[in-house]
């Protein structure tokens, strides 16, 4: 009787330590899974992003259409499509500086802004204070750091970074200034086209032909050289609840991929700050998504 009882006394111990290694097993399980998922859902970290704003077409009057068929053959086939990308507002102006800093910045109209005039944390400023590479290349600028409102086919309405102190004026360069070397592109750069390129004045299949004579190469290069591409438009033709095209391509971006996940500029702005690691998130886009469901 003694033997017995002492046989179910050196069992509750033992009992107790199979429970407490099951549940570290769990727990490492638990783990394991939690890490492996936020792995899978990190983004990449390339060494160059690029992105090209467009103008004033809604997402059916491009994507689908025979009049782009670079940007559908080409980079809507071989990266990511988001099907639900959205402006934020009209006109034009606002939502680059949307794009730019999370925020309209009091911008409500397409009018020329005071240069320097704001000091608002911003996508440029933001790289910058991180020790890393920022530019815009402006199709048309006169010259680089011009802060002339209009020239030409140029305007300084779709060029946010002209509106902040805290964004070198100098960082503002000419399309012809874009590198042939792309190892020595910046970290984050925008790329603006001038008004007939960007759909604006012209047809789509003038800003088609433009993305591709202009950034087929690099986009090209992306592919395999840890690099991404970004097209997207400022707002719609104001008849499609300001529904707009948005490609992604590069060599972290799998080939032929969508989401139909709602994103707007604030969601573009967030996703291209944690692509280039950057931990402070301007106006709007600390509170906004990162792309998600496109990458490898």
């Amino acid at each position: 009787m003694a033997a017995v009882k002492a046989s179910k006394r050196n069992s509750r111990p033992l009992a107790a330590l199979a429970g407490a290694v099951a549940l570290t097993a769990t727990s490492i399980g638990v783990w394991a899974a939690t890490a492996s998922t936020a792995q899978a859902a990190a983004l990449p970290a390339p060494d160059h992003v690029v992105v090209v704003v467009m103008e004033n077409h809604a997402y059916s009057q491009v994507i689908g259409s025979s009049s782009a068929p670079y940007l559908n053959n080409t980079l809507k086939a071989g990266g990511a499509n988001l099907t639900q990308s959205f402006g934020l507002t009209h006109p034009s102006e606002p939502n680059y500086y949307m794009l730019f800093s999370g925020s309209n910045q009091g911008r409500t109209d397409d009018s020329c802004v005071s240069v320097g005039s704001l000091s608002a944390p911003n996508l440029a400023s933001e790289l910058i204070a991180a020790g890393k590479t920022w530019a815009s290349y402006n199709e048309s600028l006169p010259s680089q750091g011009s802060t002339t409102c209009s020239s030409g086919n140029y305007a300084q309405k779709h060029n946010p970074w002209f509106g902040f102190s805290n964004v070198p004026t100098s960082s503002a360069k000419t399309m012809t200034q874009f590198p042939t070397d792309y190892t020595t592109l910046p970290k984050v750069s925008f790329v603006v086209p001038n008004l007939c390129s960007d759909m604006h004045d012209c047809s789509v299949s003038t800003g088609d032909t433009w993305i591709q004579n202009k950034l087929g190469a690099y986009a090209t290069w992306a592919k395999t050289h840890n690099s991404i591409l970004a097209v997207t438009f400022d707002e719609d033709n104001r008849l499609s609840g300001n529904r707009i095209p948005t490609v992604l391509y590069g060599e972290h971006v799998i080939p032929g991929s969508s989401t139909s996940t709602t994103y707007n500029h604030y969601n573009v702005l967030r996703t291209v700050e944690d692509l280039a690691g950057l931990t402070a998130h301007a106006g709007n886009a600390s509170s906004a998504s990162d792309i998600a469901g496109i990458w490898n």
